[in-house]
């Protein structure tokens, strides 16, 4: 099969992504699903995808190409990306996904996992996919195999409810679903719990007419923030496009460090599971390492990306574990994200306290953070040995990128996977103190070479 040279380009650290039809096309999610069988060994596949207009085209192209090569395929339709990874759990098969996230419309991308969601990356599978997908065409199997459809939505909305029971009072919860999966999971999820729920932006829309399905950007919250004040809700809750991530906003519509949501989910699971590990990647708040340790258990830190943080889950054993980003990963829920289960455990703490959201996360939040800064870089190694020298009688640390620490702040600097982007993250005992760590770094960053 002929492949464009941009095909390889789609292919990333830990999924595949680009834009639609240079990069991410029919011909290439064929293939991909031939490789896809061929590496795995799979006997069975579960598929689905998003709301984006080429979605369905790509999955059924995977599809063919799956039991072209001898699997049978279970087609669950539009889902979340944590759907996906819950027919994975729940059928105990592969599964494959098809969403660029928070991508803007142009994109798509397939996310890819072994049975119960064991992720998929460029060391666990992914290049030997990319190899087979991008070299000559695989051979038809003896058998081909045969397309099932199943709906796994309410079996998804049950089990994320008996993980975190939301009891205790009534809430009034704002939802900004993005016009993404959100749209699709949410009244599965929140329509049989005693909330107040006014929606958002449900109409699935892959070309996200109101605003980009990606809330790490404040802009994109800015709905949500007015409409929480407007209401007087006890809550808000935005999602991304494939609502595996979940961002929150308090009753003052003030926005919620996801490092304040990871410290109180950390503090529900060691409640549930005293002296467990939690995973924090290295761009959250000190605050989340010390309160595990005060909560007796054991903080480890790792990198930033999900097949990252869900092998050291399976090394370790941990509970729990959370990405500034707004991915939360839950051993119960086969060491995978899911934004809807960190949505509930939110509301299901804030239904059992009389305090309102802001005083409830008030304990988990230490520190002052700048939230995630991208500059534009034409040479980020260059730029990040620029930052390590004028630092250099500091703590220096490379686990991802250049982390620099010192007694009342710290920050890291790590090049964007997809993008010609550095990414910056500082955080300080006060406000003084992150704005002036951050300025200094962001001189340097952006500083002419020339």
């Amino acid at each position: 099969m002929d492949h464009s040279p941009l095909s390889a380009a789609a292919f990333k650290a830990y999924d595949v992504r680009g834009t639609v039809p240079d990069q991410i096309n029919e011909p290439l999610a064929h293939a991909v699903g031939r490789a896809f069988v061929a590496v795995t060994g799979a006997a069975s596949v579960v598929v689905g995808h998003d709301m984006r207009p080429s979605s369905p085209g790509l999955a059924a192209a995977f599809a063919e190409g799956a039991t072209r090569a001898g699997a049978d395929v279970v087609m669950i339709g539009l889902c979340s990306t944590d759907g996906l990874y819950f027919a994975s759990g729940h059928l105990a098969r592969p599964g494959v996904m098809f969403t660029a996230s928070h991508n803007p419309a142009q994109y798509n991308g397939i996310k890819m996992c072994r049975e119960f969601a064991q992720p998929i990356g460029m060391e666990t599978g992914l290049a030997e996919i990319r190899d087979l997908a991008l070299g000559p065409a695989l051979p038809d199997a003896d058998r081909i195999g045969e397309i099932t459809h199943l709906d796994v939505l309410p079996a998804y909305a049950d089990h994320l409810r008996s993980l975190a029971p939301v009891t205790g009072r009534r809430l009034n919860v704002v939802v900004d679903a993005g016009n993404g999966m959100a749209g699709h999971t949410a009244p599965a999820v929140l329509g049989t719990l005693d909330l107040a729920v006014t929606e958002m932006y449900y109409d699935l829309d892959g070309t996200f007419p109101n605003h980009e399905a990606n809330p790490i950007d404040p802009d994109n919250l800015r709905d949500l923030q007015g409409k929480v004040r407007e209401t007087g809700a006890d809550i808000g809750l935005a999602f991304d496009g494939d609502a595996d991530r979940c961002f929150l906003v308090d009753e003052l519509g003030d926005l919620v460090d996801p490092s304040a949501l990871t410290a109180l989910i950390a503090a529900r699971e060691l409640a549930r599971n005293p002296g467990s590990t939690v995973i924090h990647n290295l761009i959250t708040s000190r605050a989340v390492p010390e309160i595990v340790t005060e909560l007796g258990g054991r903080p480890v830190r790792t990198r930033v990306g999900h097949s990252f943080i869900k092998a050291q889950m399976a090394q370790t054993d941990a509970v729990f574990g959370g990405e500034h980003s707004g991915h939360f990963y839950f051993r119960d829920f086969w060491r995978a994200d899911s934004g809807m289960l960190a949505a509930l455990h939110a509301l299901s703490a804030l239904a059992g306290s009389d305090l309102p959201l802001s005083q409830l996360l008030a304990p988990y939040r230490r520190y002052v953070a700048s939230g995630e800064i991208n500059s534009e870089v034409a040479d980020q190694e260059a730029a990040t040995a620029r930052i390590a020298a004028a630092y250099a009688d500091y703590d220096l640390d490379h686990l991802d990128g250049l982390t620099v620490s010192a007694q009342q702040w710290w920050f890291n600097v790590r090049a964007s996977n997809t993008e010609p982007l550095l990414r910056l993250n500082a955080e300080g005992a006060d406000e003084a103190t992150m704005v002036a760590v951050r300025d200094a770094v962001l001189s340097l960053i952006r500083k002419d070479p020339s």
